[in-house]
C-alpha cells in the first residue's frame, strides 16, 4: 500500500497555495441533510435529495483538482436504526443514483467502488452495484468510493477474519501478520491512505469511518450543512490541508531535512 508520507505534487487553483501538495485521498462524512431540511420546513428525505447535488459538485471539483481517491460516507452500519420510512427512502435514493448517475461517471473516466456489507441491501441494489463497478472498472480517472452499510470496526474485524482464515489454511504464518498485512486486508487496499477527512454540519467526530485508513489523516470540520457544501467549500478544505505540517511522528528538523533531499 502507498506510504502516507508520499506527497502529491499537483497544485490546486486559488484559494489553495500552488506550491503545496494536495491530498491524494479525501474522505468525507456527509452530515446535515436532515438539519438543512428542518430549517426549511421540509421533510428529511428532501434534505437527502438536496444532498445529491452536493455530491455531484464535490465529485466534479475533486476530479478537476486531480484527487486520486474520493471516499464518501453515504450510509453507516448504524444508520439502520433510523426511522423505517427514512431508511426506505434512502435505499430508493441509492438505487436511483446507481441507475442514473453511473453512466455519467463512466463518460468522465471515473471508477466507482462500493465498500461495506452488501448482504444488507436488496438484490436489486446489489445487482446495480456490481454492474456499476464492472462498467467503470478500467477507468483511470478519479476513484470514487461509496461507503454504504459500512463501519470501520466491521472493516477491521473482516480483515482480521480473512487473515485468520489464511493462517488456518496454512497460507500465512502468524508472525507474518503485521501492519502491511492488515493494509492489504482492509477495504481500499489498493488506494493511498486517507490524507484528509472532511466532516460537514459542525459535528467533530469520525463516527466509525475508515478507522484503519485514517490513522494519519488531517481532519477538517466545517459548520456548513452538506446540501450547502459546494466546490468552493471543497477548495477551502483543500487549502486548510495545504496549510498543515504533516510530521508522521518526526520532528520539524527531521521533516525539513527529508523535504530538502
Amino acid at each position: 500500500m502507498t506510504s502516507p508520507q508520499s506527497p502529491r505534487g499537483a497544485a490546486a487553483a486559488d484559494p489553495a497555495a500552488p506550491e503545496a501538495p494536495l491530498p491524494r485521498h479525501v474522505a468525507i462524512i456527509m452530515d446535515g441533510n436532515n438539519r438543512w431540511a428542518k430549517a426549511r420546513g421540509l421533510s428529511g428525505i428532501r434534505g437527502h435529495h438536496a444532498g445529491v447535488e452536493a455530491v455531484r459538485a464535490v465529485i466534479r471539483r475533486a476530479a478537476e483538482r486531480g484527487i486520486e481517491t474520493l471516499t464518501l460516507f453515504a450510509f453507516s452500519s448504524e444508520n439502520w436504526k433510523r426511522p423505517v420510512s427514512e431508511v426506505n427512502a434512502l435505499m430508493e435514493l441509492f438505487l436511483m443514483a446507481l441507475q442514473r448517475e453511473v453512466k455519467k461517471l463512466h463518460r468522465h473516466g471515473i471508477r466507482l467502488s462500493v465498500i461495506g456489507e452488501r448482504s444488507g441491501f436488496s438484490a436489486s441494489i446489489q445487482k446495480h452495484i456490481a454492474s456499476a463497478e464492472a462498467l467503470t472498472r478500467d477507468n483511470t480517472g478519479l476513484h470514487l468510493v461509496i461507503a454504504a452499510n459500512y463501519g470501520g470496526r466491521w472493516d477491521i474485524a473482516c480483515a482480521a477474519r480473512r487473515l485468520a482464515e489464511r493462517v488456518a489454511a496454512g497460507e500465512l504464518a502468524p508472525e507474518a501478520i503485521d501492519e502491511s498485512a492488515m493494509d492489504e486486508a482492509v477495504s481500499l487496499a489498493g488506494d493511498a491512505p486517507v490524507d484528509l477527512c472532511i466532516r460537514t454540519s459542525g459535528e467533530q467526530r469520525i463516527s466509525n469511518f475508515l478507522l484503519w485508513q485514517m490513522a494519519y489523516a488531517e481532519l477538517h470540520f466545517t459548520p456548513v450543512l452538506w446540501p450547502d457544501f459546494d466546490g468552493e467549500a471543497f477548495d477551502r478544505a483543500l487549502a486548510d490541508y495545504q496549510g498543515r505540517k504533516r510530521r508522521f511522528g518526526m520532528t520539524d528538523e527531521q521533516l525539513e531535512a527529508q523535504q530538502g533531499e
